[in-house]
Protein backbone atom coordinates (compact mmCIF):
# COMPACT_ATOMS: atom_id res chain seq x y z
CA UNK A 1 0.00 0.00 0.00
CA UNK A 2 1.46 3.36 -1.37
CA UNK A 3 0.26 6.42 0.42
CA UNK A 4 0.94 9.80 -1.93
CA UNK A 5 1.70 13.21 0.14
CA UNK A 6 -0.70 16.01 -0.60
CA UNK A 7 0.64 19.03 -1.87
CA UNK A 8 -0.23 20.62 1.60
CA UNK A 9 1.96 18.05 3.60
CA UNK A 10 4.99 18.48 1.21
CA UNK A 11 4.08 22.42 1.87
CA UNK A 12 3.87 22.11 5.65
CA UNK A 13 7.49 20.07 5.36
CA UNK A 14 9.41 22.20 3.49
CA UNK A 15 8.64 25.19 5.77
CA UNK A 16 8.83 22.97 9.02
CA UNK A 17 13.05 22.52 7.43
CA UNK A 18 13.90 25.90 6.37
CA UNK A 19 12.40 27.09 10.10
CA UNK A 20 14.91 26.73 13.24
CA UNK A 21 11.70 25.48 14.83
CA UNK A 22 12.07 22.75 17.40
CA UNK A 23 9.68 20.40 17.90
CA UNK A 24 8.95 18.92 21.31
CA UNK A 25 9.73 15.78 22.65
CA UNK A 26 7.41 14.70 25.30
CA UNK A 27 9.19 11.53 26.01
CA UNK A 28 12.10 14.15 27.41
CA UNK A 29 10.50 16.23 29.12
CA UNK A 30 10.52 14.37 32.82
CA UNK A 31 14.14 12.59 31.78
CA UNK A 32 17.34 14.37 32.64
CA UNK A 33 19.20 16.64 30.36
CA UNK A 34 22.07 14.21 29.13
CA UNK A 35 23.87 17.97 28.01
CA UNK A 36 24.10 19.08 31.56
CA UNK A 37 25.91 17.09 34.30
CA UNK A 38 24.02 16.00 37.25
CA UNK A 39 24.36 17.22 40.43
CA UNK A 40 25.86 13.69 42.66
CA UNK A 41 26.70 13.36 45.82
CA UNK A 42 28.12 9.73 47.54
CA UNK A 43 27.57 8.46 51.13
CA UNK A 44 28.94 5.79 52.13
CA UNK A 45 27.76 4.11 55.47
CA UNK A 46 29.92 1.32 56.14
CA UNK A 47 30.83 0.37 59.59
CA UNK A 48 28.10 2.48 60.76
CA UNK A 49 25.07 1.33 63.18
CA UNK A 50 21.50 0.33 61.72
CA UNK A 51 20.71 3.29 64.25
CA UNK A 52 23.06 5.62 63.12
CA UNK A 53 22.52 5.46 59.59
CA UNK A 54 18.75 5.85 59.59
CA UNK A 55 19.96 9.08 60.99
CA UNK A 56 22.62 9.79 59.05
CA UNK A 57 20.60 9.14 55.83
CA UNK A 58 17.64 11.29 56.91
CA UNK A 59 19.72 14.28 58.09
CA UNK A 60 21.61 13.69 54.44
CA UNK A 61 18.65 13.33 52.21
CA UNK A 62 17.08 16.80 53.82
CA UNK A 63 20.59 18.80 53.10
CA UNK A 64 21.00 16.97 49.73
CA UNK A 65 17.30 17.93 48.98
CA UNK A 66 17.83 21.78 50.36
CA UNK A 67 21.16 21.84 47.92
CA UNK A 68 19.34 21.35 44.86
CA UNK A 69 21.52 18.11 44.69
CA UNK A 70 19.32 15.64 42.18
CA UNK A 71 20.98 12.13 42.93
CA UNK A 72 22.55 10.62 45.58
CA UNK A 73 24.86 7.58 45.88
CA UNK A 74 24.21 5.73 48.90
CA UNK A 75 26.73 2.96 49.75
CA UNK A 76 26.34 0.09 52.08
CA UNK A 77 28.06 -2.81 51.41
CA UNK A 78 26.64 -5.97 50.23
CA UNK A 79 26.55 -7.44 54.03
CA UNK A 80 29.27 -9.85 53.40
CA UNK A 81 31.59 -9.37 56.48
CA UNK A 82 28.52 -7.93 58.87
CA UNK A 83 29.05 -9.02 62.34
CA UNK A 84 25.62 -10.27 62.46
CA UNK A 85 25.88 -13.29 60.84
CA UNK A 86 27.27 -15.15 64.15
CA UNK A 87 24.02 -13.84 66.05
CA UNK A 88 21.54 -15.73 66.71
CA UNK A 89 18.88 -12.96 67.37
CA UNK A 90 19.16 -10.79 64.99
CA UNK A 91 18.35 -11.57 61.12
CA UNK A 92 20.66 -11.60 58.99
CA UNK A 93 18.57 -10.60 56.01
CA UNK A 94 16.75 -7.62 57.74
CA UNK A 95 19.44 -6.40 59.73
CA UNK A 96 22.29 -5.69 57.07
CA UNK A 97 22.24 -1.58 55.40
CA UNK A 98 21.82 -3.10 52.01
CA UNK A 99 18.13 -4.12 52.77
CA UNK A 100 17.36 -1.81 55.97
CA UNK A 101 18.13 1.56 54.90
CA UNK A 102 15.96 1.81 51.84
CA UNK A 103 13.33 0.26 53.73
CA UNK A 104 13.78 2.52 56.42
CA UNK A 105 13.42 5.28 53.76
CA UNK A 106 10.41 4.33 52.06
CA UNK A 107 8.42 3.55 55.04
CA UNK A 108 9.08 7.36 56.40
CA UNK A 109 6.45 9.31 54.82
CA UNK A 110 8.65 12.59 55.48
CA UNK A 111 11.35 11.38 53.55
CA UNK A 112 9.82 10.47 50.61
CA UNK A 113 8.31 13.88 50.33
CA UNK A 114 12.04 14.04 49.12
CA UNK A 115 12.17 12.27 46.79
CA UNK A 116 11.43 11.24 43.31
CA UNK A 117 12.34 7.41 42.57
CA UNK A 118 15.20 5.19 44.58
CA UNK A 119 16.95 2.00 42.37
CA UNK A 120 19.69 -0.31 42.72
CA UNK A 121 22.93 0.95 41.58
CA UNK A 122 24.51 0.14 38.67
CA UNK A 123 27.95 -1.58 38.77
CA UNK A 124 29.75 1.82 38.17
CA UNK A 125 28.23 3.64 41.09
CA UNK A 126 28.73 0.30 43.65
CA UNK A 127 26.19 -2.20 41.83
CA UNK A 128 24.27 -4.95 44.55
CA UNK A 129 26.23 -2.89 47.06
CA UNK A 130 24.51 0.22 46.91
CA UNK A 131 21.50 2.15 45.79
CA UNK A 132 20.29 5.67 43.89
CA UNK A 133 18.47 8.26 45.33
CA UNK A 134 16.94 10.87 42.34
CA UNK A 135 15.21 13.97 44.84
CA UNK A 136 12.92 15.74 43.26
CA UNK A 137 13.23 19.58 42.36
CA UNK A 138 13.61 22.38 45.55
CA UNK A 139 11.74 25.03 45.18
CA UNK A 140 12.27 27.90 47.15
Amino acid sequence: MIKKLSDKDKKDWESFVKSNEKIYNKDLSEKINFNKKIQTKKIDLHGYSLENANKTITEYIKRCFYENIKRLVVITGKGLRSNTQNDPYVSKDLSILKNSVPEFIKSNLDLMKFIKEIKIADEEDGGSGAFIIYLKNFKE
